[in-house]
């Protein structure tokens, strides 16, 4: 039996109807290893970071790059399983494509690090 399509909707019920899509999704990013240490880490780096004394400013920088983090995750888990749904024996295109969307989860954890160093850094030093 097909999945059906589920109908398109209007108005308030379409704000519910994403909220609950975007859950759903949170619920399935929970899944992955990588976004629970991402989760871990990224809170550890704000709890760091208002110890020493960050500007609310900073704070909210920080939280920008922690959630873009989140969201990059996000994208490359969706890619992943769209990838192995379309080739699920080992292809050298979809190796290319997973390691692609790991690089770019690697970029935003080297620009959060990166980060956290020079707001502790200057935090500490003032």
């Amino acid at each position: 039996m097909p999945d059906t399509k589920p109908e398109k909707v209007h108005g308030v019920a379409h704000v519910i109807a994403a909220t609950r899509y975007s859950l759903a999704g949170a619920k399935r990013l929970w899944g992955e290893t990588a976004f629970r240490h991402e989760v871990t880490l990224g809170g550890s780096a704000l709890l760091l970071m208002a110890l020493v004394g960050a500007t609310a400013g900073q704070l909210v920088i920080g939280l920008v790059l922690v959630l873009a983090t989140f969201a990059i995750e996000a994208l490359n888990t969706a890619m992943e399983e769209i990838v192995d749904h379309i080739s699920p024996e080992y292809s050298e295109m979809a190796k290319h494509a997973k390691d692609l969307g790991s690089f770019a989860v690697m970029c935003m954890l080297f620009a959060n690090a990166a980060y956290l160093a020079v707001v502790v850094t200057s935090c500490l030093s003032s």
